[in-house]
């Protein structure tokens, strides 16, 4: 039996182990050949009450637990998902679209987020605080509770681990309920590593949704803590209902980030990081390279060699091993990403690469003499689309950079850095890289944007500690302070 074996989670969910779900069962669909791989159960909002009420239960002692023993167990579950990185890559590949490299580098930066949460319950949870009068007084950080955590399709192992590993950590329960078109990958893959790793019973639920499954998980009263990462529109719906329930929510949103190619920059590296940072995983990445921003004395050769990358990237079945390119998640995202392409066409974009779909496979494509309001420069497409845009000045640039709703991450080629980095310095977004594409993650760095991007919250190291627990205030008396009254 293997670590995702079909006969343990089979049309369930994980809830208190795994059972049948009040939403029924849904099909987990492979988008590059539309095969029906699996069932998954679906939850529904009375699914969310009883988990919370489960996990608010079992929080308290798991808080308790010394903290040796809560870092051994995240330790080992990161040591499982190692152990078991072919067969969760697999699902990755069919299940959720990516070639295999990119499968690969999922569960590698999923399991480093294990081992950093590991460090978590160790490090110091408070501080001493300076008084007038005469008693000890510290802050201390303590868990906030039950965390509910949404996460998305696109990096579904990351993008539920990164708040899912150090909420756990920190001595919290945690509800999660992961998109249903990748459960198995940003679910199953969760309460089987956790429930192989010896975590208490009570602890980890894990249950697929619809929008109404997530916003029961929103409004839930036991719920302290919410950690969304998804659309921007959807992170604004999040957002309000959190508002309305004084609750604190961490919002990690799109973005439309910019790479500036300066006019000293290497064009054929400039190109390859271009190519990069806009078709990996066809661009279904909330750092997607969404416009490429270039010197107009070097702009037509680096559309000529963006352009050549785009036409040379094989595109097909990523489970066949020789695909550079895999499919877009499902046809209604592929006709959003097609109908910007065709509008920015027909309000005047030359069409340099790409263009065309089969299936769900949709074709690397360069758009050139772009202006900013054309739909796929404007809009964050979430596909495969590199629009490419002119400037003459660093104050046109800069300006260009920052006309935008999001701000997310910003790339900046240049062969003279302290330049790049003075540019960035007057755009702003939550992210930067200085000779690098938009497109970056690790465990230990604050990540997060800013803007429509998200809500200023940060992700990872240390910024785990503001996310996962509360504040209070203590002090202490020898004895009982003498008043007045």
């Amino acid at each position: 039996m293997t670590l995702l074996d079909r006969s343990i989670w089979m049309g369930k969910a994980f809830s208190g182990g795994w059972k049948e779900a009040g939403g029924g069962q849904a099909a987990v669909i492979e988008p590059a050949t539309g095969s029906e791989l699996a069932r998954v159960g679906i939850a529904s909002a009375s699914d969310i009450t009883a988990a919370t009420a489960v996990a608010a239960a079992a929080q308290p002692a798991w808080a308790a637990t010394p903290h040796p023993q809560r870092a051994a167990i995240l330790r080992r579950a990161a040591e499982i998902w190692l152990a078991n990185a072919a067969e969760i890559e697999d699902w990755s590949i069919r299940e959720g679209g990516k070639i295999p490299p990119a499968a690969q580098f999922e569960t590698h930066v999923a399991t480093e987020e294990i081992f950093e949460a590991a460090t978590l319950p160790s490090r110091p949870y408070g501080e001493l605080l300076p008084s007038e009068q005469q008693h000890l007084s510290f802050a201390e950080r303590v868990p906030v509770g039950v965390v509910g955590v949404i996460s998305p399709f696109n990096f579904p192992q990351i993008l539920a681990i990164r708040s899912v590993a150090p909420a756990l950590a920190l001595g919290n329960a945690v509800v999660l309920k992961p998109d249903p078109r990748t459960a198995v990958c940003g679910g199953v893959v969760l309460a089987r590593v956790f429930e192989e790793a010896g975590l208490p019973d009570g602890l980890l639920h894990v249950l697929p949704g619809g929008p109404d499954v997530g916003e029961a998980l929103v409004t839930d009263a036991r719920t302290s803590v919410i950690s969304f990462t998804g659309s921007t529109a959807a992170g604004r719906r999040v957002g309000a209902l959190a508002g309305q329930h004084l609750k604190r929510v961490h919002l990690e949103l799109g973005g439309n980030s910019a790479l500036i190619v300066l006019e000293d920059a290497d064009l054929d590296k400039a190109a390859s990081a271009g190519a990069w940072g806009s078709f990996l995983h066809q661009g279904q990445i909330c750092m997607t390279t969404g416009r490429h921003l270039v010197h107009e004395s070097v702009y037509d050769d680096y559309v000529a060699r963006l352009a050549a990358k785009a036409s040379h990237l094989p595109v097909g079945d990523p489970a066949s091993g020789q695909a550079a390119i895999g499919p877009i998640i499902d046809e209604r995202q592929r006709d959003k990403i097609h109908t910007l392409v065709t509008g920015s066409i027909q309000a005047g974009a030359t069409l340099a690469a790409g263009g065309t779909y089969e299936g769900l496979f949709y074709q690397p494509t360069v758009l050139s003499d772009v202006a900013p309001s054309m739909p796929a420069y404007a809009s964050e497409v979430f596909g495969p689309v590199a629009p490419v845009i002119r400037f003459g000045t660093a104050d046109e640039v800069a300006k260009l950079a920052a006309d935008s709703e999001y701000g997310l991450s910003l790339g900046i080629l240049t062969r003279d850095v302290m330049r790049g980095l003075d540019l960035a310095r007057q755009i702003p977004t939550g992210i930067v890289h200085i000779n690098d594409q938009t497109v970056d993650d690790a465990p230990n760095t604050p990540f997060g944007g800013i803007r429509a991007s998200g809500t200023g919250a940060r992700f990872g190291g240390s910024a785990n500690l503001d996310a996962f627990t509360d504040t209070r205030w203590v002090t202490i008396r020898g004895d009982i302070a003498p008043y007045p009254f």
